[in-house]
């Protein structure tokens, strides 16, 4: 675990410790004088160099935010949009723009204002979140809620993701209890359990904290929470973990049900679905086709492939400057340092053909067999000069990386955002038992 670099920016101590005890089953505070200690990642102090107040004004201001960027709410009660949204005037032909002016007045009254998907508006938050989809090897959003001092924005309650919550200015708060749920899935949101989650919320809290700037709290999901900004505006980050479950799995699994004909079949003209003795016998041969299908033996691989899609389209890859990454493809030479995109998945693989398939998020790729020595250096994850790279035949490593520039799977320091700011790395490339890469 000491290769995730973007972990450790939300973790202090031990990660194997982490990952083993509290991934999933605990709360953890990592406070900002020990993760100070330990995040080499960091470009500023605690978390200065993600977020901050006058990045809040900026997205507010002269970003031309619209819905559903921005969620306002009270006290648990979210403001309807129409309050803080209007015409973006000539030219931008939309009618859901948000005005900054509103949002200064609902703010002033004590609103919270919630900066959702911050991981596609803001540079160092997508970073972030792609290097944690990485680490993770599960789906990472982000969110930013600035709250006016002495002010709750939502009751307690709990989400159906994993969280770390990163403070980035001002103090909060936080009231963390034992799940009343626990473990629940995406269907499974709080308010089915309000009265549980109120009387839970009333009890002793497992934690009782006032986050500095700085530090950092996982909470698993199902973890009951609210917080309240202390005596000056307080700014945190949270970052939502989509974590994939045992019952992804099985879903999974029950997909290739699908294939079945008789279970394609449609229901008898006429059935009354609220009628037991009716439906039995349905029930009956539903369950009779699906403990068959599971008497199989289960293939990991077609289960593999509909898992990945959740995880590799969960969170784009880093950005790419378009203009200078075009110019690199013409420009590319021996002295060309080339890189996999950051947080780019891909799998490497023989087609029956006797060619290499490079399986990306949203394409296949193939190559002839000959590119498999430059393609091991320029798949691997660490900065290589093209120069550098071996091939078995002159030029074989040249054609490979210009078209794997072409198709944004290679970068250069030049054409991506912020370059100064690339280290750390997601690990390098993993090798599977069957011989291929996976990032």
């Amino acid at each position: 675990m000491t290769d995730r670099p973007f972990l450790r920016r939300c973790v202090t101590g031990d990660l194997d410790a982490f990952a083993d005890d509290a991934w999933g089953r605990q709360a953890v505070l990592s406070r900002a004088d020990d993760l100070a200690k330990h995040d080499e990642a960091a470009t500023a102090p605690g978390f200065a160099d993600l977020f901050s107040l006058d990045a809040v004004d900026e997205l507010l201001a002269h970003r031309g935010l619209r819905t559903p960027f921005l969620r306002i709410a009270k006290q648990g009660t979210v403001v309807d949009s129409k309050h803080f949204t209007g015409d973006g005037g000539v030219g931008a032909e939309v009618a859901d723009q948000l005005r900054d002016d509103r949002v200064a007045a609902l703010f002033a009254d004590g609103h919270t204002v919630v900066l959702q998907g911050l991981h596609r508006t803001w540079e160092p938050v997508a970073r972030l979140a792609t290097g944690l989809n990485a680490d993770l090897g599960h789906p990472v959003q982000v969110n930013a809620y600035v709250t006016p001092p002495s002010s709750t924005g939502f009751s307690a309650h709990y989400d159906v993701h994993d969280v770390f919550v990163l403070q980035i200015a001002g103090t909060k708060r936080w009231h963390v209890h034992a799940p009343v749920h626990t473990d629940p899935l995406r269907t499974q949101p709080w308010n089915d359990h309000a009265a549980a989650v109120r009387d839970r919320a009333a009890q002793e809290p497992l934690l009782d904290e006032v986050l500095q700037p700085g530090a950092a709290l996982y909470l698993p999901r199902g973890f009951l929470h609210s917080a309240t900004a202390q005596g000056e505006t307080s700014v945190h980050l949270t970052v939502g973990i989509h974590v994939l479950t045992r019952h992804a799995v099985l879903e999974t699994l029950l997909a290739g049900l699908a294939d079945d004909p008789e279970l394609r079949a449609s229901l008898p003209l006429g059935l009354d679905v609220s009628d037991p003795e009716a439906l039995a016998p349905v029930v009956e041969l539903v369950a009779r086709r699906a403990a068959e299908h599971f008497s199989l033996p289960a293939d990991p691989a077609h289960a593999a492939r509909r898992l990945r899609g959740r995880v590799w389209s969960g969170n784009r890859p880093e950005s790419v400057l378009p203009l200078r990454q075009a110019a690199a493809v013409h420009a590319l030479d021996a002295d060309t340092v080339l890189q996999t995109r950051l947080g780019l998945h891909h799998r490497l693989l023989p087609d029956d053909g006797g060619r290499l398939r490079l399986e990306l998020p949203d394409r296949t790729l193939e190559f002839p067999t000959a590119a498999a020595t430059p393609l091991a250096t320029l798949l691997a994850g660490a900065p290589v000069r093209l120069g550098d790279v071996a091939e078995d035949e002159a030029g074989d490593a040249t054609v490979v990386a210009r078209r794997l520039l072409t198709e944004g799977v290679l970068v250069t320091p030049e054409s991506v955002d912020s370059p100064s700011l690339r280290s750390p790395r997601a690990a390098g490339a993993r090798t599977t038992t069957g011989g291929t890469t996976e990032r």
